[in-house]
């Protein structure tokens, strides 16, 4: 089993915005802080089991996955990994910009972009490879956990030489609003979240952030250690 604490490089909204209060409360968990929050009443009073629903997403935190959770090289500290993070937020990149809907990715609600993107694949790409030196070697147990003979072939490479197989040409991002869910209750959750989502106008969001998370053991849940500004070089709108 993975060793603890772990890691995850992620996109997280800046604390205390509109995206944060909308991802933070549908999951009832900030990352930011730690602490519990209230689910909106108008979400429990037609989903009475929303909190079932959201179970699964609820540990990892509002978040997209830019570097997969990781146990940290013993070669590698804590402190080691900060100064990695501060570095690579405080190079200058494009920064991508996108058009967030709510859609249905795998069976499960998330934020996504409404159209793809290149700069925002190359953004994971680069978390992927530059934070990777801080990342123990799988072990056979967490390896076997990602059912390696229902993979693409190329979804092995990934998951043997990144740790995780939807990396690159198979990343897709995703903010994660519920567990997977049965068709017939898929069409219902995911209007209400649409709805909901509109409600905040959020046209584009600027993908201009990354926070280090830590998950201290198996019962708890992921929680920010520390987040970083992006250093502008340019920014890319590919929203109409």
């Amino acid at each position: 089993m993975a060793d603890y604490p772990r890691y995850a490089i992620y996109y997280a909204p800046a604390p205390g915005s509109d995206l944060d209060r909308f991802g933070g409360h549908l999951l009832g968990y900030d990352a930011h802080s730690g602490d519990d929050l209230r689910f909106p009443d108008e979400i429990t009073k037609s989903v009475p089991d929303w909190r079932d629903l959201t179970k699964e997403p609820r540990k990892y935190g509002f978040h997209a996955t830019l570097k997969a959770p990781f146990s940290r090289s013993p070669a590698k500290s804590e402190a080691e990994l900060l100064a990695a993070c501060k570095a690579f937020a405080n190079k200058p990149r494009p920064i991508p910009v996108i058009r967030p809907v709510v859609g249905a990715i795998s069976g499960f609600v998330a934020v996504i972009p409404a159209e793809p993107s290149a700069e925002l694949s190359r953004l994971a790409a680069d978390c992927v490879r530059e934070f990777d030196p801080f990342r123990a070697l799988l072990t056979s147990e967490d390896r076997a956990r990602r059912n390696p003979s229902q993979l693409t072939p190329i979804q092995r490479e990934h998951l043997d030489g990144w740790g995780y197989p939807y990396v690159m040409e198979d990343f897709r991002f995703h903010m994660t609003l519920t567990g997977r869910l049965a068709a017939e209750r898929r069409e219902l959750v995911l209007k209400m979240l649409r709805n909901s989502f509109s409600a905040i106008g959020l046209k584009s969001l600027a993908i201009d952030r990354i926070a280090l998370f830590r998950q201290d053991d198996v019962d708890r849940p992921f929680r920010i250690v520390s987040h970083w500004q992006l250093r502008i070089g340019d920014i890319l709108d590919r929203s109409p």
